[in-house]
């Protein structure tokens, strides 16, 4: 779900070729509007963009009809950034008060999420390695992290984010939650081999009433 799919408090982005039907279960679960697109031809949505309520940044393969069709359901901020790393949904872990990115991404790319988004950015990883977006998903009340996140890793995504970070897996015990969870602080929607007890912890830790 989450390398396909990405969504804001307003507003989902799903790929082409997703069904009227999903799209409204989509809709529903998660209380935004949606839109269907890929980015620079590619289904992979959820691992090219990033964002908050306040905007969202696209990889520099986004073509201008792809950038309309977000527009077209949304007046939020949408930037496209020419980095030559551009799986952003995969660098960078963002709420509407906060975002962690890739360290590997230029001071240059920081400032341009930043302005984009309209919070802090500090550079951060999980596990050591840098790719933190993958590793985690985060809302405006919480964040569910990959379980063998460091203690230091955690206090500074918990400082930036201003929400308190807790662990679990998706999907049956595949702890890269990022893949298995689209969420935001309305609701969720995660794989189907999702069991009780990591549902029950995807709703406790993102806030999900």
């Amino acid at each position: 779900m989450g390398l396909y799919c990405v969504c804001t408090e307003e507003l989902g982005i799903l790929p082409l070729g997703v069904t009227a039907k999903k799209m409204r279960r989509f809709a529903e679960a998660l209380g935004v509007e949606t839109c269907s697109t890929d980015i620079g031809g590619c289904r992979l949505v959820g691992a090219l963009v990033a964002g908050n309520s306040n905007g969202l940044v696209l990889s520099h393969s986004a073509e201008p009809h792809e950038i309309q069709a977000i527009k077209s359901h949304s007046d939020i901020n949408v930037r496209v950034i020419a980095e030559n790393r551009n799986a952003f949904g995969n660098m960078i872990l963002a709420n509407d008060m906060g975002a962690v990115a890739d360290p590997r991404l230029s001071r240059k790319t920081l400032e341009t999420v930043s302005d984009a988004l309209g919070v802090e950015v500090v550079s951060g990883e999980i596990l050591g390695l840098p790719c933190i977006g993958a590793f985690a998903v985060s809302t405006n009340k919480g964040v569910l992290a990959h379980p063998l996140i460091r203690e230091e890793e955690k206090r500074k995504i918990q400082e930036v984010l201003k929400v308190p970070v807790e662990t679990g897996t998706i999907n049956g015990g595949v702890p890269y939650v990022k893949m298995g969870i689209v969420a935001n602080s309305k609701g969720a929607v995660v794989g189907t081999l999702a069991t009780g007890p990591e549902l029950m912890a995807v709703t406790r830790t993102l806030g999900i009433e």
